[in-house]
């Protein structure tokens, strides 16, 4: 029996010692390869998007050039339609998602996140000549276009609204101006740089969602050596002026709260 014991014991300890080695295998290949891949949309302003010469920019790929510059890494990005952008981290397309996730119970059964760094609040945006939609409760039978898996279209479909599918963002705001699309659900920062570039366009936001969303960068669960390595970045970032930096050139303030 005291062998069996000894046997089960030893076992135990050898699938322990597995776990932690595999624990630390994105960390260690990262480093090992010199690159830190990151997923993202290319097509959401000003979080993440091309200028007028075709190179990738915003907030969110400013802060990811960042972390992998504390990683002591080259930051390579990978770039993919929202609603498949989640679904490479389990295809092992990249290493990490930094596109405005937002931090929700139901990833984290699925994922690990990064301390927050950004915060946002939902907004109702509308066409300025519709005047049927005064409140999110109105949107009940309306048509509200989104990306299909973010959170935005969840809580469109919790008012009762229908789903127009789009590919992001500046095609959602299309739609609406259009009159394909009643209405979209967006986070407010996105829709005030749309409106810093295109004053004149016909939308407007009619209300707004108390609570605050963080996001966070996305990463596969079990590698508490690369969270932390991200997390520390995070803080070097915020604590040695770059994050104010980086927030004030495309908010005019400080997001991480």
């Amino acid at each position: 029996m005291k062998a069996l014991a000894t046997l089960v014991v030893a076992g135990i300890m050898q699938l322990g010692f597995a776990h932690a080695a595999l624990a630390q295998d994105d960390l260690a290949k990262i480093q090992s390869a010199g690159v830190l891949k990151i997923g993202t949309e290319g097509t959401y302003p000003p979080f993440t998007f091309h200028n007028a010469s075709g190179t990738l920019e915003g907030f969110d790929v400013e802060i990811g050039r960042e972390i992998a510059k504390r990683l002591k890494v080259n930051p390579q990005f990978v770039e993919g339609k929202w609603d498949g952008l989640i679904a490479g981290i389990d295809a092992n397309r990249y290493d990490v998602v930094i596109n405005q996730v937002g931090i929700t119970p139901e990833r984290e059964k699925k994922f690990d996140f990064s301390e927050p760094y950004i915060a946002s609040k939902a907004v109702l945006i509308v066409n300025d000549k519709n005047s049927s939609i005064k409140s999110f409760a109105d949107l009940k039978g309306k048509k509200s276009a989104h990306s299909l898996t973010s959170n935005y279209a969840q809580i469109a479909r919790k008012y009762g609204a229908e789903i127009v599918p789009t590919d992001g963002f500046n095609q959602s705001i299309d739609l609406v101006v259009q009159g394909r699309a009643d209405a979209t659900i967006n986070d407010n920062l996105s829709f005030l740089d749309f409106k810093k570039h295109k004053p004149s366009a016909p939308v407007k936001i009619i209300a707004t969602e108390e609570n605050a969303e963080k996001s966070g960068v996305l990463l596969r669960k079990n590698n508490p050596q690369l969270k932390a390595a991200i997390d520390k970045a995070l803080e070097e970032i915020k604590a040695d002026g770059t994050y104010e930096r980086i927030s004030q050139k495309y908010f005019g303030a400080d997001v991480s709260k």
